[in-house]
């Protein structure tokens, strides 16, 4: 499980650097809110869909 997470992590960090500063923090963020919550043993939806709105409000600060 952990090995998965880890390559989904670098896969969507792969793919969102070529995208707005808004959708790579929100694609960062929820690959980075996924792995924590899959590694602490909560739950993963939740936690991409935290890091992913995180990340989205930081990309939009440093976008403008």
């Amino acid at each position: 499980m952990k090995k998965a997470v880890l390559l989904l992590m670098l896969g969507v960090t792969a793919v969102s650097t070529s995208a707005c500063s808004t959708l790579r923090g929100a694609a960062i963020g929820g690959a980075g809110g996924a792995g924590v919550a899959a590694v602490t043993g909560g739950s993963v939806e939740k936690g991409a869909a935290v890091g992913g709105a995180g990340g989205a409000v930081v990309g939009t600060i440093v976008d403008n």
